[in-house]
């Protein structure tokens, strides 16, 4: 299973939220590039990179400083890539500069004939970004709820062929209260699709937990933010401990 750094961007800098909230942002660098090598370093298997900006515009905001961290890291590690992404453009030019696998969120759900689009387009390389509060789905970089239950559309983007779904419980981003280990269990159990964790790992003890309840339904990774930032989580321990409790199993 891998434990993913994320990198926030907004306004070109490296930020952390709470719950999603744009007004609560801690900087936490004023260089990208210095942490996305920062993380290649201390050994990520994959990083998570978010237009915070593009999220709310709808359009990048943030291209330029997100295309001198695939340049520096690309190569080295994959980089799964979400935030404004509207088209089938962002997508073909971000793969075309070396993303691994876009993150579609916003507009996975207001259009889906577009993720459809998008899956058969660029097979293996779409992943569909679920962020949801209370079994709802939130979109817009959390700023709007919609009605949608998250099984409901999950099965329908698997019918679609994402590669993955990143799972995200807004109330527990930012807040090191650990993953929602019940209602990501509860996606997991209904879908076949691999699912990525997120919001509230915050120790060791959050990896563990994961890696013994979900990884065996199908949960391939857990993103990590302001645990690595705040430096509550070790990156290579906790990469370290997930190899270890999967390998007994």
């Amino acid at each position: 299973m891998l434990i993913i750094p994320a990198i926030d961007l907004k306004d070109g800098r490296c930020v952390r939220l709470k719950q999603g909230d744009m007004s609560s942002a801690t900087v936490f660098s004023d260089d990208p590039v210095a942490m996305a090598r920062h993380w290649a370093g201390e050994g990520a298997r994959r990083l998570h990179i978010v237009d915070l900006n593009g999220a709310i515009a709808g359009r990048p905001k943030n291209e330029k400083v997100i295309r001198d961290m695939i340049a520096a890291v690309g190569g080295q590690v994959p980089i799964q890539l979400g935030g404004g992404i509207r088209d089938l453009d962002a997508i073909e030019s971000y793969l075309d500069a070396g993303v691994s696998f876009v993150v579609i969120g916003t507009a996975a759900v207001k259009n889906p004939g577009f993720l459809s689009d998008a899956c058969y387009a660029f097979p293996g390389h779409v992943i569909a970004g679920l962020d949801a509060k209370d079994g709802k789905v939130a979109v817009e970089g959390w700023s709007k709820m919609t009605g949608h239950d998250v099984v409901d559309l999950a099965k329908k983007f698997e019918e679609y062929g994402v590669e993955a779904l990143i799972y995200t419980d807004i109330g527990r981003d930012g807040m090191l209260t650990g993953v929602n280990i019940d209602a990501t269990l509860k996606l997991a159990q209904a879908i076949k699709t691999p699912i990525i964790a997120s919001g509230g790992l915050n120790s060791l003890k959050d990896v563990q937990a994961v890696c013994s309840q979900l990884a065996p339904e199908g949960i391939i990774g857990a993103i990590a933010g302001r645990a690595l930032y705040e430096g509550k989580l070790d990156l290579k321990k906790a990469q370290a401990t997930a190899d270890k409790a999967l390998a007994k199993d």
